[in-house]
């Protein structure tokens, strides 16, 4: 991991000290005036979107001229950092001013300066053997990915081909309801399974579970010492309910807990 992740994983432990200071720190004039400086110190964290090519299973979902990775986006990492910023003390960019997309291909040297990754529509991704191993690379030095956006049998299978170019030693397992990542902020302990929109029109939970599978799973990948490095959301779609946060025909308390669940593992990624 680089410094720069390491400087955000050190400064997350002072980050309200940090942030007091900065903000109401004073400094005096030689006349004796006192001026507040209300000025933010530059942001130390921002959601990394992973930009990867398609394996064009069942088509795909992208716009913006990009691939299935571009779904949701950017409305999902404009909402989801907005909430960032009014749920924690943690300083990430303002989306008012500042595009909150950021994308990092997983052969690029950047994708060591970002904590956290999140990927979308996995079970339509393609790894080689190159990028899978700068991913495992980049996990085992004590980066994070966050999967999400992929539903049914056929799906799972297909983010497992890549995943074991990644880990090829390594299996999946379900995270226990016990496990910090559920609590580090919020104590996350109803498992409520987050439609996407067009699932919920439908009247159902999962899309595209056309053929079996349809129950939500949190599951992930651990390293030797048991600190999650892939937290894995099947037969969700919180990017759907960050997308949709404003939207009146989107629950709001689903979004409330996307929010909860994503902000639970990004403070995880950013203290472990």
């Amino acid at each position: 991991m680089g410094s720069r992740a390491r400087q955000f994983r050190q400064h997350l432990g002072l980050a309200s000290a940090t942030a007091l200071c900065v903000l109401l720190s004073a400094t005096v004039s030689g006349n004796g005036e006192t001026h507040v400086q209300t000025q933010r110190p530059d942001p130390e964290f921002r959601i990394a979107r992973m930009a990867y090519n398609d394996n064009n299973m069942m088509g795909g979902f992208g716009r913006f001229g990009g691939g299935a990775y571009m779904t949701d986006a950017p409305e999902a990492e404009f909402h989801l950092t907005q909430g960032i910023r009014r749920l924690t003390r943690v300083n990430t960019i303002d989306p008012e001013r500042e595009n909150p997309l950021w994308l990092v291909q997983p052969s690029d040297p950047r994708l060591f300066e970002n904590p956290f990754l999140y990927a979308v529509e996995v079970g339509r991704w393609y790894l080689d053997d190159e990028e899978a191993a700068n991913l495992r690379d980049y996990l085992l030095r004590g980066g994070f990915l966050m999967v999400d956006d992929f539903h049914g049998d056929a799906q799972w299978e297909a983010f497992l081909e890549s995943m074991e170019r990644v880990f090829p030693d390594r299996q999946w397992k379900d995270i226990p309801d016990d496990h910090e990542v559920f609590h580090v902020l919020y104590d996350l302990d109803h498992k409520t399974q987050i439609p996407g929109i067009g699932a919920l029109r439908d009247g159902s939970t999962c899309e595209q579970c056309y053929y079996g599978g349809a129950e939500p799973h949190w599951r992930g990948y651990f390293d030797d010492d048991g600190r999650l490095m892939v937290a894995i959301n099947f037969n969700m779609d919180l990017g759907d309910a960050w997308e949709h946060a404003d939207w009146a025909d989107y629950p709001q308390p689903l979004t409330a807990l996307a929010y909860r669940f994503a902000i639970s593992y990004a403070l995880y990624a950013m203290t472990h």
